[in-house]
């Protein structure tokens, strides 16, 4: 079955650095659009980054330019949110999400928390 699984997050210090892991099974990744979204209390669910299914194109959230950095492994079918410079702001359960089309599977999520 589709799974994704996210992994990486946890506590840590405003300015620190986390490397989230989202490891996908039962569909071809290589084919998916790759995304992370987060979740704060309270809020909605606002996309983070995003990339293409060869890794050659990335956006990202405004609040995050210059952060955070999505990358991919199709070899290992993977992908990555390197998160530099947190901030409390940042605070969320991230997760990801593989699209194609209007098919798309989500992870369960990782919490996030950046505090002092």
């Amino acid at each position: 079955q589709v799974q994704l699984v996210e992994s990486g997050g946890g506590l840590v210090q405003p300015g620190g650095s986390l490397r989230l892991s989202c490891a996908a099974s039962g569909f071809t990744f290589s084919n998916y659009v790759m995304n992370w979204y987060r979740q704060a209390p309270g809020k909605e669910r606002d996309l983070v980054a995003a990339i293409t299914r060869d890794g050659g194109i990335t956006n990202y959230a405004d609040s995050v330019k210059g952060r955070f950095t999505i990358s991919r492994d199709n070899a290992k079918n993977t992908v990555y949110l390197q998160m530099n410079s947190l901030k409390p702001e940042d605070t969320a359960v991230y997760y990801c999400k593989g699209q194609l089309g209007l098919r798309a599977y989500w992870g369960q999520g990782t919490q996030v928390t950046v505090s002092s």
